[in-house]
């Protein structure tokens, strides 16, 4: 890479809280543990997070047995993870949707390996 094209730090979105006001102290403790996470995937590349997260769904139906099960368990994680980071923000029909992603895909997940 050129010195021109030096990665720069994408700038965190705009917003005056970083924390859900008025949280529960188990949400709070959750929230502070997430933030090194977060941080971490918005220094990525926009496009990698769901490159990775699109590979490892492919993986996981495409390879049978335990292999293709623990890919499809990362992808189930990473949704619930983000899933209850957003949970407050959300509609009742997206928590919904939330609950039925992750649903869906430890259910594929369980079907590879007993399968």
């Amino acid at each position: 890479m050129s010195a021109n094209r030096a990665r720069r730090a994408r700038p965190l979105p705009s917003g005056e809280f970083l924390f859900t006001q008025g949280a529960s102290p188990a949400r709070q403790a959750f929230e502070r543990r997430s933030v090194a996470g977060l941080l971490w995937l918005h220094q990525l590349p926009a496009w990698l997070p769901p490159m990775l997260a699109v590979a490892l769904l492919v993986t996981g139906l495409a390879v049978p047995g335990a292999v293709g099960a623990i890919a499809l368990c990362a992808v189930a994680a990473g949704l619930a993870w983000l899933g209850a980071l957003s949970w407050p923000r959300l509609s009742p029909g997206g928590r919904l949707l939330r609950i039925g992603a992750v649903a869906v895909v430890v259910a594929f997940a369980a079907v590879k390996l007993l399968g």
